[in-house]
């Protein structure tokens, strides 16, 4: 059934995929309906009354849909391009003083890392690391956390699922942890939407930034933002357009949406939106997010014990992974970026990594087992030319 189901994916058709964690491959159905929608959108107008009723429902549909998964209520999601810009409003958007902390782990995207730095510069916000990395096989993270945290940590951000390990974080421990601090949680979830089953209600973070373009397999140009409505007001719009914005009769602002599209700007994208719709719907079909988050730690459990059994591979983490993030290095001093070059030439797609400097493989429910035993043997393969 697995291989039927793959077969609405073309770009699992002829080649070994393992970027998920990059981008997902779509789906034909979202690719039609983003066609079909672009050429009902071009018939209806562009812009007009005829055209705007139709988008309308279109774009609260999708926004429907991206709550459902959440398992919060629709008026929480702000609706953005991608994780960077979902993260970019809540960190601009909070209300800097000086001397204020902003707290990081030292295993977060180069985007949230830069984006800490011009506030550290523009509003002299103390910016500081604390080491989750080295948590990965041993110690506590919310331990460290709370060796890290301050009386003025105004904010912590960091991700749900590590990009470059893999590793995942008890975020609502991490999340009552804050609100005891009367901290504020950010939460980068660019490799968690799609893989994990969510309940952001239950899990109390303040702000979850995701994509629909990773493990949801949706177009790029899709994302959203969660904002906890109980702190709604504590975040100031970080980009301003019409749609987020109420207007008297005369066109003029008078407030800000009362609701998440408060922090959205005008003429978002109604075929990518309704693509991601389509997507999600496209996993859905396959089983319930449980379900496949389950098959994901399955077939990332066989990629592991498969990769620790290779004599020149060392996988950063030592027990089977709990997210579709493989990471391993080489010990045989060969460049990873050979590797990674030797299996894209045999059409296996896999990526580099540069901190730390290692190979990451992406295993998705959609992944089958003879994909992973081919993917060993081409390793195998590509050992016994260099050795």
């Amino acid at each position: 059934m697995l291989h039927q189901h793959r077969q609405q994916f073309p770009a699992l058709t002829n080649k070994l995929y393992f970027n998920y964690g990059g981008q997902g491959p779509m789906p034909q159905a979202a690719m039609d309906t983003i066609q079909v929608a672009q050429a009902r959108i071009q018939e209806l107008g562009p812009f007009g009354a005829e055209a705007y009723g139709w988008i309308s429902p279109q774009i609260q549909a999708a926004r429907d849909a991206i709550a459902s998964i959440l398992n919060v209520p629709n008026h929480t999601i702000t609706l953005t391009g991608n994780v960077t810009i979902g993260c970019n409003i809540g960190m601009w958007g909070i209300d800097w003083q000086r001397g204020d902390h902003l707290l990081l782990s030292d295993c977060e995207h180069p985007g949230v890392i830069a984006t800490a730095q011009e506030i550290s510069r523009r509003f002299s916000v103390e910016v500081s690391n604390f080491p989750l990395m080295a948590t990965l096989n041993q110690d506590d993270p919310v331990s460290v956390i709370t060796e890290y945290l301050r009386p003025n940590t105004k904010l912590v951000v960091l991700s749900h699922i590590l990009w470059n390990t893999g590793q995942v974080l008890p975020i609502s421990k991490i999340a009552e942890l804050c609100i005891s601090n009367d901290s504020l949680l950010l939460v980068d979830a660019a490799q968690s939407v799609g893989v994990l089953p969510l309940n952001l209600t239950e899990m109390g973070v303040d702000f979850y930034a995701f994509t629909g373009h990773k493990w949801l397999c949706g177009p790029a140009g899709v994302g959203g933002l969660y904002v906890r409505p109980e702190i709604r007001d504590l975040l100031n719009p970080t980009f301003i357009g019409l749609s987020g914005l109420i207007v008297n009769a005369q066109g003029q602002p008078v407030n800000w949406q009362p609701d998440g599209r408060r922090y959205e700007v005008s003429t978002l994208s109604t075929p990518l939106y309704m693509g991601l719709k389509t997507a999600i719907a496209t996993h859905e079909q396959w089983g319930t997010a449980a379900t496949r988050y389950q098959q994901i730690c399955e077939k990332s459990a066989y990629l592991w014990q498969r990769l620790t059994e290779l004599p020149d591979i060392q996988c950063l983490k030592n027990s089977p992974p709990e997210s579709g993030l493989v990471s391993f290095q080489l010990t045989n001093n060969q460049p990873h970026a050979k590797l990674v070059k030797f299996l894209e030439s045999q059409q296996i797609l896999t990526r580099t990594l540069a901190h730390p400097n290692c190979i990451r493989v992406s295993v998705h429910y959609l992944t089958l087992e003879s994909e992973i035993d081919q993917l060993i043997a081409t390793i195998q393969k590509f050992f016994s030319t260099v050795n």
